[in-house]
């Protein structure tokens, strides 16, 4: 399977230091984030990783909602964890987060999907008769995240009618 990799590596970060807010975590993996303003418009840019000087180092929007800023810190933790071997001093750069396309992101965001949201409360908040996008808003984490994750239950044997969006890679656009 394609995110073994990533499943194996978070099952690690979970074993090693729990299950953190992202921001605790990353200050446990001595990854420096900062946030700074870098606009709300069509296209920008909402977050970044790069290793510098064997330093890691992750960039969020601040102009970005709160609950998105905690999304987009875990997405970049994601490639801090998975590619920081392979990123050297190009930036993982994301202006659409959520992209499938691409094998990194797809890795980073089941990594995210899987780290910020427990099989079990997903189930709790769909057996209370909410809907997709309601679980996915009580959850703090946008509906394409939880689209991610849907799939991963799928895999492990979960049994769900299709969910109502399938994620695709320019939605933060229009956030």
């Amino acid at each position: 399977m394609k995110n073994d990799y990533a499943l194996s590596e978070l099952e690690r970060i979970k074993s090693e230091y729990g299950q953190l807010e992202p921001a605790k975590l990353a200050e446990e993996l001595k990854v420096i984030v900062r946030y700074e303003p870098m606009g709300v418009y069509d296209g920008c840019c909402k977050g970044f990783f790069i290793t510098a000087c064997r330093q890691k180092h992750i960039t969020v929007n601040a102009d970005l909602l709160e609950e998105l800023q905690r999304v987009i810190l875990m997405h970049e933790l994601a490639h801090a964890v998975l590619h920081s071997k392979s990123s050297g001093t190009a930036a993982f750069h994301d202006f659409a987060v959520f992209d499938k396309a691409g094998g990194k992101e797809y890795e980073a965001n089941i990594f995210a999907a899987d780290y910020l949201m427990k099989d079990e409360d997903v189930l709790a908040h769909l057996n209370d008769d909410i809907s997709f996008f309601g679980a996915a808003a009580r959850l703090g984490v946008p509906p394409e995240l939880m689209d991610f994750k849907f799939r991963l239950m799928k895999r492990r044997g979960y049994e769900f009618i299709e969910p109502p969006l399938m994620a695709t890679g320019d939605f933060l656009r229009k956030v």
